[in-house]
């Protein structure tokens, strides 16, 4: 006979606590510890690429943090802000110049999105998911800040 947990009026588990209590609109739980996940393997597979095919780890470096200048249209406002973060961090540009690179033999451009895969993946495994217009912290992974369980 399978076993019923009976729990006080208005309690709920820990997990189910924090799935309630999530934005709405953005992964919670086990959904959002995938996507984290997902982060982690799109930036190895990118790395381990890049050591095949890249330009060397100089160019690397030099690449990794571009994506990050779309933080400065949040100078025009939390919409302006967020329709750039997305556009900088979201895979279809990435993999459209991946794929521009892979067709087209050019190198630099395979090189190029390989590094730009590698960043939206670390972004993806720190937490940090395609930006709402609320502001910087809410995103589709959560909201960013202290109250971030993992």
């Amino acid at each position: 006979m399978a076993e019923v947990l009976v729990l006080p009026a208005g309690r709920l588990p820990r997990a189910a606590q924090r799935e309630e209590a999530a934005a709405p609109g953005s992964a919670s739980g086990g959904v959002r510890l995938l996507l984290r996940a997902e982060g982690l393997v799109v930036l190895a597979a990118s790395v381990a690429a890049y050591a095949q095919f890249g330009a060397g780890w100089g160019w690397f470096a030099a690449l990794f943090l571009l994506p990050d200048l779309s933080f400065l249209a949040y100078l025009s406002g939390p919409r302006l802000g967020a329709l750039a973060y997305n556009a900088a961090h979201s895979y279809l540009g990435a993999v459209a110049l991946l794929a521009v690179g892979v067709l087209g033999a050019s190198p630099m451009l395979l090189a190029a999105a390989l590094v730009w895969c590698a960043h939206i993946g670390f972004d993806r495994l720190l937490g940090y998911g395609l930006k709402y217009s609320a502001g910087f912290g809410h995103t589709h992974l959560g909201r960013l800040g202290p109250q971030d369980p993992w």
